[in-house]
């Protein structure tokens, strides 16, 4: 397991204003000796919070084909018909997955394709969890099609306290199932709508794993 590039600057960051603190802390303020215990404790805890959200597991993985794996780690929060109003415009599946601050939160690839939508959306900071952020949220919203046709949204949504969606692809970037995606900073959740004749393989409740739990299995139309 590393560090996720994303967690650089942001984790130097992170030490030097608490290295401030406590140096501030001792000069300053001439704490008792079990004070400054409880303060670099503090530090100390904060700072491995921090490490440990922007760790990278190391997943070996193998494609998938006609199966879709989870874009993130977290709690599948729906899985439900509804109508995709902004690329498809008609029915789908939704499968949402919400990831807490104890999640990885890279996001990686569910299928292979070509992506032939991408668009970043401005919007609100309301409870990743909660349907209308889906919505409402700052979020990216990314199509991918197969080999077959077969299209695929992914869409990131931004949580009550995620202020950064990283995404590392654009419209006519080739994709491969399993490559990240990008990264999403704190609370946030990823939603996955699919064809209303996929095989829907997770229940609300679930615990699911990005590159490892499958979500569902696509009709193969080349059969």
């Amino acid at each position: 397991m590393t560090i996720h590039k994303e967690g650089t600057y942001f984790l130097l960051s992170v030490f030097f204003l608490l290295s401030i603190i406590i140096l501030a802390s001792y000069f300053l303020f001439k704490p008792s000796g079990h004070w400054m215990v409880i303060i670099s404790l503090a530090a100390v805890l904060i700072f491995v919070f921090f490490l440990r959200f922007f760790r990278k597991p190391d997943r070996p993985f193998t494609l998938l084909k006609n199966q879709v794996v989870s874009a993130a780690d977290g709690t599948v929060v729906v899985v439900e018909e509804t109508t995709e109003d902004e690329y498809f415009h008609d029915r789908r599946i939704q499968v949402s997955v919400f990831m807490s601050v104890w999640n990885v939160h890279i996001n990686w690839f569910p299928v292979s394709g070509n992506i032939v939508y991408y668009r970043y959306h401005p919007g609100d900071y309301i409870v990743a969890k909660y349907p209308k952020s889906s919505l409402k949220n700052e979020r990216n919203t990314i199509v991918i099609r197969q080999d077959d046709g077969t299209e695929i949204l992914v869409r990131q949504i931004a949580g009550f306290v995620a202020r950064k969606i990283s995404c590392y692809c654009r419209e006519g970037d080739e994709v491969t199932q399993g490559e990240e995606l990008g990264f999403i900073k704190f609370g946030s959740r990823v939603d996955v709508f699919l064809p209303l004749n996929a095989k829907i393989k997770v229940v609300p409740g679930n615990k699911v794993k990005g590159k490892i739990s499958i979500l569902a299995e696509l009709e193969n139309k080349n059969i």
